[in-house]
């Protein structure tokens, strides 16, 4: 690069971290900071909404700071017929801030029932793929405080469990793979990334799927702002969830001691031999520990289904169980002692 160049590139990175002056700004980008706190290559996912386009503004601050490779992806779902023309304008904006992003275009069939569903996966998908083919071990989303109270009640209605009401983390691994999906503004709001957004680009996609009341999330969203008149307020089920965080570590703890005191596990017959003790606990202790069993032995990323789980409880509880199969396991009685081993 010669001289002329990276005079223009210092002016364009002095701009840039001159929006750090403004003192909301800068609470936000402390905040995304402290919660980040990695050295590594970095990818950022980007829509064209105020959440995501103030990540992508707070990680090039980052990557400004602490010399940090960063790599920016727009999944282009091809849903609606604006949708490439939306991400061609993002790719555009992000360029102002010195930003190069990559556009991913979702191409094939698309589907007529499930669409957020199945556009979530395959977004997920066409993004660790990405960070796959560049070494990347850390995806940041844009997931914001509203997505937090959102996620809440959309497993709240689906009558999840406590481990699935408070399973949206700052950190989390993608699947079976080495990715670590990070959401470094999950303490932030929505209001104060339309802020950052404004100041910063004095634009943003405003999606009207996110008005729909075919999809559920947008029905949930409005019941959230119904639910705020009646005092319900965001910081309340925050700190709901907070206090069901500290209930769901007290019972993880439970849970591993369980299978440390109660579980053997014979690594070359890969079984695991369970005594009378494991099953004299409280009933979600149990059902933890039979699940981890079940899914680490069954090598499956998702834990067996609450029903089959629970009846498979009843049976051994009741005695009445012979030999069962479930998530890739087989599960037998002998005497007082349960086997549990892989399913050739």
């Amino acid at each position: 690069m010669n001289l002329k160049n990276l005079s223009v590139q210092n002016k364009i990175h002095k701009k840039i971290l001159s929006h750090l002056s403004d003192k909301k700004i800068f609470k936000i980008f402390k905040g995304f900071k402290n919660s980040l706190n990695v050295k590594e290559k970095l990818a950022i996912a980007v829509s064209g909404g105020p959440d995501s386009l103030s990540l992508a503004f707070l990680a090039k601050c980052y990557s400004l700071k602490h010399q940090v490779k960063v790599k920016y992806f727009i999944v282009d779902h091809k849903l609606r017929k604006e949708s490439s023309q939306e991400a061609k304008e993002v790719k555009d904006i992000l360029k102002k801030i010195n930003i190069d992003c990559k556009i991913l275009p979702w191409n094939g069939k698309k589907p007529l029932k499930n669409i957020q569903a199945i556009a979530r996966d395959k977004r997920y998908s066409l993004l660790t793929d990405e960070c796959k083919k560049n070494n990347i071990k850390y995806l940041l989303m844009g997931h914001h405080i509203d997505d937090l109270s959102e996620n809440f009640l959309i497993r709240l209605v689906r009558g999840s469990g406590l481990n699935g009401l408070i399973s949206f983390n700052k950190n989390s691994k993608y699947k079976d793979s080495n990715l670590n999906i990070t959401r470094p503004l999950l303490d932030v709001d929505k209001k104060d990334l339309i802020y950052v957004a404004k100041k910063v680009f004095d634009f943003f996609i405003k999606d009207p799927s996110n008005k729909n009341k075919d999809f559920k999330r947008t029905r949930i969203r409005n019941l959230l702002q119904s639910l705020e008149k009646e005092g319900l307020d965001k910081k309340k089920l925050i700190l709901t969830i907070n206090n069901l965080k500290d209930s769901d570590r007290s019972i993880k703890f439970y849970s591993e001691r369980n299978l440390i005191k109660n579980a053997i596990f014979l690594k070359k017959k890969e079984t695991y031999i369970l005594n009378q003790n494991f099953f004299d606990q409280s009933h979600e202790i149990i059902f933890r520990s039979l699940s981890k069993i079940i899914q680490r032995l069954g090598k499956k990323h998702y834990p067996v289904r609450g029903k089959s789980l629970n009846e498979l409880i009843r049976k051994i509880n009741t005695k009445s169980s012979s030999k069962v199969t479930l998530g890739g396991c087989f599960i037998d009685r002998v005497n007082e002692t349960i086997l549990i081993s892989k399913e050739n």
